[in-house]
């Protein structure tokens, strides 16, 4: 018995440890970032991101090994929700699946034109000479990442005969430009406004209407 408590105990002070662990390293990543905003990627030191944290530089470098590890968990942290495709169903005709891609598209403008998601694009653009490892980053983590789970989405969709066979990842490219039109750009700038839940559920279902007029069925399918 004093066995087991000693294990139950020890367990006990392993998910204490774990819980504080990551409290500090939420800590770090927040001071990072707003320090990130406010000076730029190159233009901002570890010991600055440290004493913002209110931690020793010990204590930083034991759960980071330096900026560019901050800089990667953060983006990861920002863009992992973009990346609504692998959790949709498969498509079982045509109509549901382009309610399944009109929620995909809903969640991705809403999930893309987060403040700071938005923000962390702004960084990157502004770091684009000094650090072109930001845009690397959040390329592979966040754009190229969606891409290839949309991608695997429409392939899944081409083996049931609901699209013809093409490129996926240039019908996954097809699709959010057609989700995106022209108005990224003005997102970024601030010159146009953070479209809100009804506007997002709108501009998806157009561009999943839209993708379907330019994708038909197989050949196969299309029989009666």
């Amino acid at each position: 018995m004093m066995a087991a408590a000693k294990k139950a105990s020890k367990a006990k002070r392993a998910a204490a440890e774990r819980k504080d662990e990551q409290e500090l390293r939420d800590r770090i990543l927040g001071a990072a970032f707003a320090a990130f905003m406010e000076r730029g990627y190159a233009g901002t030191s570890t010991l600055e991101i440290a004493t913002r944290a209110k931690v020793s530089k010990r204590e930083l470098y034991a759960l980071f090994s330096n900026k560019e590890a901050m800089l990667a968990e953060g983006i990861r942290r920002r863009t992992e929700e973009m990346q609504v495709a692998p959790d949709l169903p498969e498509a079982r005709d045509r109509p549901m699946l382009g309610e399944i891609l009109a929620v995909f598209g809903t969640r991705l403008l809403q999930e893309v034109s987060h403040p700071h998601v938005t923000g962390v694009f702004r960084l990157a653009i502004g770091e684009a000479a000094r650090a072109p490892e930001i845009a690397q980053i959040l390329s592979a983590a966040g754009r190229d990442a969606t891409k290839k789970a949309l991608a695997t989405f429409f392939a899944k969709a081409q083996s049931a005969g609901l699209l013809a066979k093409a490129d996926t990842m240039t019908m996954a490219a097809q699709f959010m430009a057609l989700l995106w039109t022209d108005r990224f750009v003005p997102l970024l700038l601030g010159v146009e406004a953070r479209p809100d839940e009804a506007e997002c559920r709108r501009r998806a279902r157009v561009a999943a209407a839209q993708f379907l007029t330019l994708n038909p069925a197989s050949k196969d399918q299309a029989r009666p």
